[in-house]
């Protein structure tokens, strides 16, 4: 992925830790009154007010739900939809609940523009959760919503606030025992220590100057990535500076993934160059290599104690890595070096979770492809990591059919090593942006401050939504690459200028975006 204006890339990490966050609660919840319908089969379509459902519009548009032929798995489904804005609520009261977590499940579709579009719970006795629609005109993607009943009761809402034409669909709505939520709220902050070093600044949503770790914390990151070089050419983004950037991480309370990219500059699906030290090596000596630098970094974190949380071995590794030697024309050498990478890991901490990250989510067939060749030729790995792009990687519909399938055949936990969106498309220095028109955009997702927020927002929804927990989460990739001049995406070249400002997590003006707000996602 490091092509003319695509000069970046870098990002993995799960964590075993987290699916503690998934397992079912002590008491577990059995609806004593279930959900009535939830397939909106009953009454055919044309109906406003399908069986079991209520609706209420405090402006009399009651019309604007309705039942009509079309259904994600069924004949029906339930749409919001009016020529002139409308605000509508289709709800179903659930009582004599048994106490404890409950999810609500259900396929959607939505052409975007409203003000609002979500499904709820609440009147739960516990404070209100919902789940905003993403934007998918055409595949119907699942996400779902949970909450703890405390006081036998529920309401299930489908809500919209819309303009004129606006519309969602709705379906296959399940409400059952069990929570959700991720465990990894994570960014990468590769670029910060030279940015720092430059004399960047960062600053609150309010404008007050601060570290920035400390603004991208109190927004609920939990997760850091950083990537290491061998032995780059600007001398940032190696062991010692990891060293340094890993103590700030653990103080902050964050967990650690190291991205190792067994290079001495960007390693993705276009370019896998062996770092200089090991060019002339054999196959057998880049297995040592690769054992001896990945023990070397994390035996190292461990002694200062910021022993790694998650590792990847390989960056994008879509054709392997260190080519040609470890390319995936030569599966089992691929598989040696992986599992020499494995083998450190585990020898320094045998709980760091070590995850395999690939580019293009939205690509079920090619991580299939990989995923398979990897079981075939034993390849060691505890989880998945997976580049997700929307404006290059496909859509949201996509990214979920790959995340669900690959969770389930191999039974593996998956997360969303990088993904970012734009909030402006112009430059903040000389070097045009990776993204920099509205051609390239997803639709139904602007480059505003409130698109960037609803991309994080829908990605981090529908990584929620992986079937039995395996869904860990997200990083957001680059949070803290702001223009600066120096830190650009050459590490030979301080004049190369940086692309992807615009996709930073803190302003033109230096201050802390409005979606950092993602990171407080349930």
């Amino acid at each position: 992925m490091f092509h003319a204006r695509r000069a970046l890339r870098a990002l993995l990490i799960p964590l075993f830790a987290g699916l503690a966050l998934f397992t079912l609660p002590v008491t577990t919840a059995q609806a004593a009154s279930t959900l009535t319908n939830g397939g909106f089969e009953s009454d055919g379509s044309g109906t406003a007010t399908p069986t079991g459902w209520s609706t209420y519009s405090a402006g009399g548009q009651n019309a604007a739900s309705f039942t009509e032929s079309g259904g994600h798995s069924g004949s029906y489904r339930l749409s919001h939809y009016s020529s002139a804005a409308y605000k509508v609520e289709t709800y179903q009261y659930l009582s004599g609940l048994t106490n404890g977590n409950y999810t609500l499940t259900a396929w959607v579709r939505s052409g975007g523009g409203q003000n609002s579009a979500y499904i709820a719970l609440k009147n739960c006795g516990s404070s209100e959760q919902r789940t905003n629609l993403p934007v998918s005109s055409s595949g119907w993607v699942r996400i779902v919503t949970s909450i703890a009943v405390t006081n036998n009761q529920c309401t299930i809402s489908i809500n919209s606030d819309a303009n004129a034409g606006n519309w969602i669909n709705v379906d296959d709505l399940t409400f059952a025992s069990g929570s959700t939520g991720l465990s990894i709220k994570g960014a990468d902050i590769s670029s910060l220590a030279k940015s720092e070093a430059l004399g960047g600044v960062y600053r609150t949503s309010s404008g007050t100057t601060s570290d920035a770790l400390t603004v991208l914390k109190s927004s609920g990151m939990n997760y850091a990535r950083l990537k290491v070089w061998v032995n780059p050419a600007d001398g940032y983004n190696n062991k010692t500076r990891v060293l340094a950037m890993a103590k700030r991480i653990k103080a902050q309370g964050m967990k650690l993934l190291v991205d190792f990219h067994y290079s001495d500059t960007w390693a993705d699906p276009g370019k896998q160059t062996k770092p200089a030290a090991w060019s002339g090596h054999t196959y057998s000596q880049l297995k040592t290599d690769v054992y001896n630098h990945t023990y070397d970094v994390l035996n190292a974190l461990k002694a200062q104690g910021t022993t790694a949380d998650m590792v990847q071995v390989g960056n994008e590794i879509n054709g392997g890595m260190l080519w040609s030697e470890g390319s995936t024309d030569n599966w089992s050498q691929l598989a040696g070096l992986i599992n020499s990478g494995y083998s450190a890991t585990k020898a320094v901490s045998s709980s760091t979770v070590v995850a395999l990250h690939l580019a293009n989510a939205g690509d079920d067939a090619t991580v299939r492809w990989w995923f398979d060749n990897a079981k075939t030729y034993g390849i060691n790995y505890d989880a998945i990591g997976l580049s997700y792009y929307g404006y290059w990687h496909g859509t949201l519909a996509a990214a979920q059919t790959t995340l669900d399938d690959v969770a389930s055949r191999y039974a593996k936990p998956v997360f969303i090593a990088e993904t970012a969106y734009p909030f402006r498309l112009d430059s903040d220095d000389s070097l045009t942006n990776q993204i920099d028109t509205t051609g390239e955009l997803v639709s139904g997702y602007a480059a505003t401050t409130a698109g960037q927020t609803a991309w994080m927002n829908d990605v981090a929804s529908i990584v929620e939504a992986v079937p039995n927990g395996r869904g860990l989460g997200v990083f957001y990739w680059e949070a803290t690459w702001t223009a600066v001049t120096g830190n650009g995406w050459d590490p030979a070249d301080a004049t190369s200028g940086n692309g992807w400002e615009n996709q930073a997590l803190f302003g033109f003006d230096d201050k802390a975006l409005p979606a950092m707000s993602w990171f407080s996602h349930r």
